[in-house]
């Protein structure tokens, strides 16, 4: 046989140009593609307020319904500017805070005992899974007639509010924790509270900072309905007072504030996610 009719090695196929991009076990990212900053988020927020003035200016939007954010904005310097804001948010706030921490404790105290222990779990899920399905606005006239139209039916609305989703998520961690971890934890010779502390709760802190966020905004959610009974100062008092003058700009600023703190409360958790999850992939501090 002669040289030239010796068989060649094949060499590798070329890639094939007919499959899409983004499919096979590796996706890459095209070259020059980059994701877009951070400020985009404010493209469609700054449109919508632009376009909800504009509105209000040419008179399409009644300002006996929905006044302008100019006007918004110059009645929220008017509130601060005469000593009505800040009292009433420092109120509301401390309100939620109570409420939020009695929650907050009960919730992952409950969740550890069901979610350690089947005893736990037999005699402590059901009541917290009834009450998981019961509307907690229902419990507002009970609240009043148990305690009264003081600060405490505000606070325990705002408890159980709070108490419901954190119980949820962080028991949900804690029983999704591996149990290898659990073996190791045994090997090792680590005793219940070493276990708790070393395998359980870094196990399920993903899970309750997830809980955590959710109770943050059942919170602001239970403490607007509560503010509307029988209240002589907060947030809630500013609004119903500001609703018998129809001042609707003092309502849609109240509302407004309400928002603006559960966002801030949000993402001081957020920041927390970042920091204590930051071993995680994906997550940067």
């Amino acid at each position: 046989m002669s040289l030239s009719t010796r068989r060649r090695p094949l060499s590798p196929p070329a890639p094939d140009s007919t499959v899409p991009e983004g499919r096979g076990p590796a996706r890459r990212r095209p070259a020059g593609r980059t994701d877009p900053p951070a400020r985009h988020r404010w493209i469609s927020p700054l449109a919508l307020l632009l376009t909800w003035q504009a509105g209000s200016a040419v008179g399409l939007i009644p300002e006996r319904l929905l006044p302008g954010p100019s006007t918004i904005a110059a009645t929220g310097l008017e509130l601060l500017r005469d000593g009505t804001l800040l009292p009433a948010i420092g109120t509301s706030l401390q309100r939620v805070l109570i409420g939020f921490g009695i929650g907050a404790a009960a919730g992952t105290v409950l969740a550890v005992a069901t979610g350690l222990s089947r005893w736990g779990e037999n005699l402590l899920d059901p009541p917290m899974q009834m009450l998981r399905t019961l509307p907690i606005f229902g419990l507002i006239p009970l609240f009043i007639l148990w305690f009264g139209i003081g600060e405490l039916p505000k606070v325990a609305l705002v408890v159980i509010a709070v108490v419901i989703p954190l119980y949820v998520n962080t028991y949900a961690g804690i029983r999704g924790v591996d149990a290898r971890f659990h073996e190791v934890a045994r090997v090792v010779g680590l005793g219940r509270a070493g276990t708790l502390r070393h395998v359980v709760l870094p196990g399920a802190l993903p899970n309750l900072l997830v809980g955590l966020r959710l109770s943050l905004g059942s919170a602001w959610l239970a403490l607007i309905v509560a503010e509307q009974i029988n209240v002589d100062e907060g947030l809630g008092f500013m609004i119903n007072s500001a609703r018998e003058f129809l001042r609707t700009d003092i309502v849609v600023f109240g509302l407004i504030v309400y928002s603006l703190l559960g966002l801030a409360t949000d993402s001081l958790v957020r920041l927390l996610e970042r920091k204590a999850l930051v071993w995680r992939r994906g997550l940067r501090p």
